[in-house]
């Protein structure tokens, strides 16, 4: 049975203590809720990848406190340096050298780099606090399906999969983190919390295309993802029969609206919350709005095409 916890002081220490005896936490981030585990676990971290289902060749994410803790675990670069300072604590997980032998290789996925975040949620900083190490957190839901960004939403797929869940209320950034690789260059491996305008900005230099690989070199690249049972067709302007439309701003009547006044921040928010609301109702396939290609626009973009990829 799964316990849903609160964010006392009392509950967070209970969640610490599931986690220190090997067991699976679901945790608010200011992203979506992570399915958290003892990141130098092995047992721990396997039971992340039984209880979503999820392919051992994608590797997780790991959570820490701050970037000293995460130096222990990885060799941080120049690059990773700069943009740490600029936005950790915060929705952005850079991809770095892992240090040999301080984390379970089923982190890594067997590959010689980490994907490694500071959360700013406060929840998830008291529970890092608390279980003093790291936590491997991917997205607190079945592998593939629509991320949970409520403590509801981590139930609806994982309740009795899981050793506790704790609910701070609804995730404010709703997608995922943007996950940066930090090597001979900064190269965007997935849009996310942080556009890649804020990037740039502060490198001073465009970021590089990910690299071409048959397998992830971070979380989030598997093509089919984020999806809802419903089929999801993209950039429509006037829904077909059937079809339950997903708008963004002024337009035809929406079963659900991003944002009715094209806020790309408020649709960010809100799209896995949409996802799931449209999945439960009566319909043919989710029709969604084009979205701007620009800021939060290219992380909704992307976790819509990953949505609507045909299934693996």
């Amino acid at each position: 049975m799964t316990r849903t916890l609160g964010t006392s002081p009392a509950d967070i220490a209970a969640a610490a203590a599931v986690l220190q005896a090997g067991g699976l936490v679901a945790l608010p981030t200011e992203t979506v809720y992570g399915l958290g585990a003892d990141a130098t676990n092995d047992r721990a971290v396997a039971g992340i990848f039984a209880a979503k289902g999820r392919p051992q060749f994608n590797p997780l994410i790991v959570h820490v406190p701050d970037l000293d803790t995460a130096a222990r675990y990885a060799e941080v670069t120049e690059i990773a340096r700069v943009l740490a300072a600029a936005f950790w604590p915060g929705p952005l997980t850079l991809v770095v050298p892992v240090r040999d032998g301080t984390l379970s290789p089923l982190v890594t996925a067997g590959l010689p780099t980490v994907a490694i975040r500071v959360p700013a949620g406060t929840a998830a900083q008291e529970l890092l606090g608390a279980f003093d190490g790291p936590i491997a957190a991917p997205s607190a839901n079945p592998s593939g399906r629509v991320s949970a960004t409520t403590a509801a939403h981590v139930l609806d797929g994982l309740s009795g999969k899981i050793d506790a869940v704790i609910d701070a209320g609804p995730c404010p950034v709703g997608v995922e983190s943007t996950i940066i690789g930090c090597w001979d260059v900064a190269r965007m491996l997935r849009p996310g919390g942080v556009p890649a305008e804020a990037i740039e900005d502060v490198l001073g230099v465009s970021l590089a295309p990910a690299p071409d690989a048959d397998a992830p070199t971070a979380p989030g690249q598997l093509k089919s993802h984020y999806a809802p049972g419903l089929p999801v067709r993209l950039n429509v302007d006037a829904p077909d029969a059937g079809e339950l439309f997903l708008g963004f701003g002024p337009g035809p009547n929406a079963a659900f609206n991003l944002s009715p006044a094209s806020d790309l921040t408020e649709a960010a928010a809100n799209l896995f919350h949409a996802l799931r609301l449209l999945d439960g109702m009566e319909g043919t396939a989710i029709a969604v709005a084009p979205i701007p290609e620009v800021g939060l626009g290219r992380a909704i973009n992307d976790r819509l095409l990953r949505a609507a990829a045909p299934r693996e």
